[in-house]
């Protein structure tokens, strides 16, 4: 092989891994924009995008909420006539058909741009690569995977739902160190400190609903909103695992001032009276079939993706989180752990899991723990997408 050959090469690899390093940052700033949006968006995902021309960033954008115009519409509208010729680095892989906005490849087109660098394909099998391959039919220079994981990861429930149809699964439990949720005779309030409660009501504010099983729900009588000023500015969904509908039509879920509504899973053949009274009060009331330990988890979740949600928080109690841990359908796990101890007699975190033999228990893989005040939050997200 000749010097000139072989400096050539080197030339070559050089220009590629600066090629590749440019296009990771610009991708990271436009990952930036898209958190700006995040748990806002559902049921679309969080997107961010951003317009650069001759190595200046002339346009940025990021989807603000579903109906709204996409994260490429806005940073082409910042960059203006400077987009032509720019390349354009979008976390998501521009939509290729008409929702409640036009596609976005189509305004890429007629802004000029030369290059598309996307952060990952759309998961949606039905759409995935259209957008792509549409834009390099054109003539576009496109590029797909860069930063792929992360990008993977700002939209986990989005790409779970739209690859199985059910939502991402949280469960979210406040617990001694000794692992108890109350006292013997229920007392739980409270457990954990302000800084974990306000981290609590943080995620649900961000997700689409959340479910506790009947004895919880008879229990504490809670309101399972989100306080006033979340990001969102809207309650979750409130669902109720409830075989007997033993729910009063006048607890809290049923009778606040709320736009989210109250969804009840019962057994079949649990209606008559109590359905009716539930439903009198703006209650949904669905029946599904017995599952271990219960209702069918995974037609309650079934029901819950048509219906669009995309994330559902699990508080529990011990029972619920014993079934969804026992089907394995948990997808992230959120345990705020405080400096106390309750003793052998308070109420577990979770019902018995039949577990014989250590092989069996149910690993969390590596998770993380992050200091809140004096308690200690435990999170791991057990599923890939």
């Amino acid at each position: 092989m000749s010097s000139w050959t072989s400096s050539k090469g080197c030339w070559i690899t050089a220009r590629i891994d600066f090629l590749m390093s440019v296009d990771a940052q610009f991708m990271r700033l436009a990952l930036d924009l898209a958190k700006k949006g995040q748990w806002r968006t559902a049921p679309n995902p969080a997107v961010g995008a951003v317009v650069v021309r001759d190595g200046e960033v002339v346009g940025r954008g990021w989807h603000r909420s579903a109906g709204t115009p996409h994260a490429e519409v806005h940073a082409l509208a910042g960059a203006g006539a400077r987009a032509a010729g720019a390349t354009v680095y979008v976390t998501l892989e521009p939509c290729n058909h008409t929702g409640r906005t036009p596609p976005c490849t189509r305004g890429l087109l007629a802004a000029g741009v030369r290059r598309v660098v996307i952060g990952m394909a759309d998961p949606n099998p039905g759409v995935r690569g259209g957008g792509a391959a549409f834009l390099a039919g054109k003539g576009m220079e496109t590029k797909i995977g860069v930063l792929e994981a992360e990008c993977r990861a700002l939209n986990r429930p989005f790409i779970k739902h739209s690859l199985t149809g059910i939502p991402w699964v949280v469960m979210k439990v406040a617990v001694s160190l000794d692992g108890r949720i109350a006292t013997a005779n229920g007392h739980s309030k409270w457990v954990t400190g302000e800084q974990s409660r306000n981290h609590g009501h943080r995620l649900r504010d961000r997700l689409d609903a959340i479910l506790i099983g009947s004895g919880t729900a008879v229990a504490d009588n809670p309101s399972l909103t989100a306080r006033p000023g979340g990001r969102r500015g809207r309650d979750p969904l409130r669902v109720v695992l409830d075989s007997r509908l033993s729910l009063s039509p006048e607890s809290l879920m049923c009778r606040q001032e709320s736009e989210a509504d109250t969804l009840v899973f019962c057994a079949p053949g649990a209606g008559g009276a109590k359905k009716k009274a539930l439903e009198d009060r703006g209650a949904g009331v669905v029946e599904v079939g017995p599952g271990p330990g219960g209702l069918d988890l995974s037609a309650v979740l079934g029901e819950l993706g048509r219906r669009n949600i995309h994330s559902l928080l699990v508080e529990g109690g011990g029972r619920v989180h014993a079934s969804f841990l026992s089907a394995g359908l948990y997808d992230e796990i959120n345990i705020f752990y405080a400096p106390v101890l309750i003793g052998g007699d308070g109420l577990a975190m979770c019902a018995p899991l039949g577990v014989a033999r250590m092989d069996e228990a149910v690993r969390m893989g590596r998770g993380r723990l992050r200091r809140l005040g004096d308690d200690f939050l435990f999170n791991a997200v057990l599923t890939e997408v």
